[in-house]
């Protein structure tokens, strides 16, 4: 299949606390998204410090880090036809004020801080924070019988 990617999804502290979990692994896979990895991690500072170090020395960068290592996520590795994009379209806009109605942030979020999910934004990005979350043989090649039924 053309154009397959893996990206990384991240349902943040505030999915797993309003218990959004499944619903959002639900979404994801209704528009044909195939998990391949899978796991409830508390993150550390150190995890927290590289995943976001595009954004150290910014004055949001503290809030982030406290944030993100408050409470456990739910780290996904998403594979299907250019799911980078699929999974962008999927979340919604950054801020759920301005998310459209049936995206996760648009119909479950109210707070651009507080936002409930993470995906990557680039192949790049994808490979990069990939790296971070899972280690050698936590992603799974698998075939799934309905991909041919999904996409060209």
């Amino acid at each position: 299949m053309a154009d397959v990617q893996t990206t990384l999804v991240l349902i943040k502290p505030d999915g797993v606390q309003r218990s959004l979990a499944g619903e959002i692994i639900t979404r994801l896979e209704r528009r044909g998204l195939k998990l391949v990895g899978m796991k409830l991690i508390q993150i550390d500072e150190a995890l927290a410090n590289r995943h976001y170090e595009a954004h150290v020395g910014k004055p949001f960068f503290p809030g982030l880090v406290q944030f993100i290592t408050s409470s456990p996520v739910v780290a996904l590795a998403v594979q299907g036809k250019n799911s980078i994009e699929v999974v962008r379209q999927t979340m919604g806009a950054t801020d759920p004020k301005s998310a459209d109605s049936g995206t996760v942030r648009g119909d479950l979020g109210l707070d651009i801080g507080r936002n409930l999910v993470h995906g990557s934004d680039s192949p790049e990005a994808a490979a990069h924070e990939l790296s971070l979350f899972f280690g050698s043989g936590e992603i799974i090649d698998w075939e799934r019988s309905i991909d041919g039924w999904i996409t060209e």
